[in-house]
């Protein structure tokens, strides 16, 4: 039974530009360190600059062997708009004014991810892909494996080059095996991408 390795990272640490920083760059090598004695066939990245350097950064790693190439599902999205209901006070600043075309098409995009990239193979041998793409995606698609209400990834959140491993098998449900992983890397350079606070 063939099963479809996802294994997920959020770019490295960028700047107000959208270009990693010298702390994402070595952010994405430790990533492609850890990788490297993985199978990896493919290596998949959104196709804004900061994902795309990511990428380049730890197919060092991975010995130039995987295919590199651009996938437009992994860009950086809205996946589902909440309803008013739906939306939690401090989120409300962020969706006002999301028209219902903008809310349809980031819709279409996370519809388009789930189906090229979370399920099993068809058949043949594993599958081991990289995907490397935003915080957005990666709630999308740990929510989708959660079978969980749209509305939940807005509670997911990915630091910067961390780690999520999604399994997927023919006839069983998706296994969640690693979200938000930063062992790899050192103290210092964990917990980028997410808001000042205290963390373990």
């Amino acid at each position: 039974m063939a099963t479809r390795y996802l294994y997920i990272a959020r770019h490295g640490e960028a700047d107000a530009f959208g270009e990693l920083t010298a702390t994402g760059r070595e952010q994405a090598r430790l990533l492609g360190k850890r990788l490297a004695p993985l199978p990896v066939g493919a290596v998949w990245h959104s196709p804004l600059p900061r994902a795309a350097a990511t990428a380049r950064e730890l197919d060092v790693f991975l010995g130039g062997n995987p295919q590199v190439g651009e996938a437009l599902e992994l860009i950086d999205h809205v996946p589902y708009v909440p309803t008013t209901d739906e939306t939690p006070p401090s989120w409300t600043a962020f969706f006002d004014g999301y028209s219902p075309a903008e809310a349809a098409a980031g819709n279409a995009i996370a519809d388009s991810l789930t189906s090229r990239f979370a399920c099993a193979p068809d058949q043949g041998d594993d599958v081991h892909e990289v995907l490397i793409t935003h915080a957005y995606p990666i709630a999308w698609l740990v929510r989708d494996a959660l079978a969980a209400p749209p509305v939940q990834w807005l509670g997911l959140n990915s630091a910067n080059a961390a780690l999520t491993v999604i399994e997927y098998r023919p006839g069983t449900p998706p296994g969640i095996t690693m979200f938000n992983d930063m062992s790899h890397l050192r103290p210092e350079l964990r917990w980028t991408g997410f808001p000042p606070a205290t963390r373990p």
